[in-house]
């Protein structure tokens, strides 16, 4: 099972793209460096995610439920 992190950082990596797309097509110069943090935001709650996913599988083998 994919912890919600990785799903929601994902959504919010990608969400980020588009307003930085949007920011630079505009001349928006505020919209497009949001855009960056929030990929940079979505990558961060994407990788903390993976970690849950991978500290939850090692349980799950230390368990046996492999």
């Amino acid at each position: 099972m994919v912890d919600k992190d990785r799903v929601e950082g994902a959504a919010k990596n990608l969400g980020g793209k588009i307003k930085e797309a949007a920011g630079k097509v505009t001349g928006d110069e505020k919209m497009k460096r949001e855009g960056q943090a929030d990929q940079v935001a979505g990558k961060v709650q994407s990788v903390v995610g993976g970690l849950k996913d991978k500290l939850r599988e090692h349980e799950d083998k230390k368990d046996g439920r492999h």
